[in-house]
């Protein structure tokens, strides 16, 4: 059995609220992404969840490329400010850099509800004035979107992304995930973009419905639901081709992208856009 707690020196420069005593789900994911942000605490407990659950690391790195393909989508459909909601740790070819190596003048903010995730966060963006980190829970919009407006970085008369990229499944149903959708909408302006993805129990074998499970990010259960629930979060708004799909098959870079089953990463993905008509 692993035992934490054990004393870590912390890294010159490291803010003091960031706890290197325990693995950080936030830093775990990061670990998976290949990302440079994570310590032994968290590549011990990266390699025990690997090893129950192997595909795991390919699943979030696939989970990650959807966001980029619909982060560019949104970008050349003029969209140059984002509200990115579960963002974990900005690295690896995150939102910012996706959006800012395209417009340099667009603008992100990201809200995790992990707090060492935004301590992260805010230590890694110090100096780029375009971005902000918001701690907050999906399961509170309307205090998500007091934050967001506060932060003065994002015009919510004008269109905005948001991006709901492996979050939504940690709301229980218990919490009405369709009426916290609902007030996100509310919230943007026509124009605007909804990104979702979201885990399935659709067309998945037992085995990987377990690994899923197990696999959760955080002490909080994953819900599986299906293609029908995961396209009601969209509301009335505009679903842009080729609808709600395995996210591996939502509009890949190359046809070797996708593999025969185009499902194997038990996850959909799905764009859709608030046009003046909708609603």
């Amino acid at each position: 059995m692993t035992t934490w707690g054990a004393a870590v020196q912390k890294p010159d420069g490291l803010p003091a609220e960031i706890d290197l005593s325990r693995p950080s789900a936030a830093r775990v994911y990061d670990y998976f992404l290949g990302g440079a942000h994570n310590f032994e605490i968290d590549r011990r407990l990266a390699e025990q969840i690997a090893s129950m659950t192997p595909n795991l690391a390919a699943t979030m790195r696939a989970g990650r490329e959807f966001l980029r393909r619909a982060v560019r989508v949104l970008l050349d459909a003029g969209i140059d400010q984002f509200l990115d909601v579960g963002s974990g740790i900005p690295t690896v070819g995150n939102v910012h850099e996706v959006a800012q190596n395209a417009n340099p003048k667009a603008r992100v903010v990201y809200v995790d509800i992990d707090p060492v995730a935004v301590a992260h966060s805010r230590e890694l963006l110090a100096g780029n004035d375009l971005t902000g980190v918001i701690h907050g829970d999906l399961r509170d919009p309307e205090r998500i979107l007091a934050q967001a407006r506060r932060l003065d970085l994002l015009d919510f008369d004008r269109p905005v992304g948001i991006l709901l990229a492996g979050v939504v499944h940690f709301v229980a149903d218990a919490d009405r995930p369709g009426d916290i959708l609902a007030t996100l909408r509310a919230a943007a302006a026509p124009g605007s973009f909804l990104v979702i993805s979201h885990s399935t129990f659709e067309d998945q074998p037992q085995e990987m419905l377990d690994a899923q499970r197990l696999s959760a990010r955080t002490d909080t259960e994953i819900s599986l639901r299906s293609r029908a629930e995961v396209t009601s979060f969209f509301g009335d708004w505009t679903l842009l081709e080729p609808g709600v799909v395995h996210m591996e098959l939502w509009r890949p870079d190359s046809p070797t992208d996708v593999d025969e089953a185009g499902q194997r990463f038990g996850a959909f993905g799905g764009v859709a856009r608030y046009d003046r008509s909708d609603g």
